[in-house]
């Protein structure tokens, strides 16, 4: 290959990276702009499957991307129809999504911790910023924020229970799993008097106030303000 040759192969695959890059940038913007974060995230399920497990259940099938621009067009299953979006942008909506699939394929992350009785327990996500403490990650730290300013009006300050809904810690520690807890959070409890969440809080800030409470019902987060990195 000439050196002319070799320097018009550099660049066009050049440009077809930050073609790519901005298809990408694009599709997540999409994304947040509509109310898709409200029930999805890209690793785990919230109220609908995580965007990797859709791009692991569709890997190898060749009318995927069909199928999928057709889903988010006419909704069904309880998801809702997206007639607003334009072919276009559903097309890249589910581009980006199939190519989630190395994360779906990734092992998940494991954190030790060691509790006040002595005994240890394994979570999905870290609770501190650097492995020992006391300043817990920005996610729980956002969690908390949240935690007291939208849900500790039923639930209690700090999560500390309240007298119109349950003690989350109690919850949590009786048994209720994640996906549990993030899909009452996302869709409420209309016959409690409990407010679906989705379409004002995203999938990220419902993960984040799990983690949170999560932290609280081990107590390895303190009552009150957490030490955090904005200390």
């Amino acid at each position: 290959m000439s050196r002319v040759n070799r320097m018009k192969t550099i660049l066009t695959l050049a440009a077809l990276a930050v073609l790519t890059h901005a298809q990408g940038d694009n599709a997540e913007k999409l994304i947040k702009e509509s109310d898709c974060s409200s029930c999805h995230a890209v690793d785990q399920e919230i109220v609908g499957p995580a965007y990797a497990g859709i791009a692991k259940r569709y890997a190898g099938q060749t009318d995927a991307a069909a199928k999928l621009v057709a889903k988010i067009r006419d909704g069904g299953n309880g998801m809702t129809p997206h007639p607003d979006l334009t072919e276009a942008q559903r097309k890249e909506i589910v581009a980006w999504i199939l190519s989630r699939k190395s994360a779906a394929e990734a092992a998940p992350a494991e954190y030790t911790y060691t509790l006040a009785n002595g005994t240890t327990v394994k979570l999905d996500f870290p609770v501190y910023v650097d492995g020992k403490g006391p300043k817990v990650t920005k996610e729980v730290f956002h969690g908390y924020q949240l935690f007291n300013s939208y849900c500790y009006r039923c639930h209690g300050t700090d999560a500390t229970g309240g007298q119109i809904a349950p003690d989350l810690r109690h919850s949590l520690s009786a048994g209720m799993k994640r996906q549990e807890f993030l899909a009452i959070a996302a869709e409420g409890k209309a016959d409690k008097g409990m407010p679906a969440w989705a379409g004002f809080l995203s999938a990220d800030d419902l993960t984040h106030i799990y983690q949170y409470v999560k932290g609280r019902s081990l107590d390895l987060v303190p009552s009150g303000r957490p030490p955090s990195t904005q200390d």
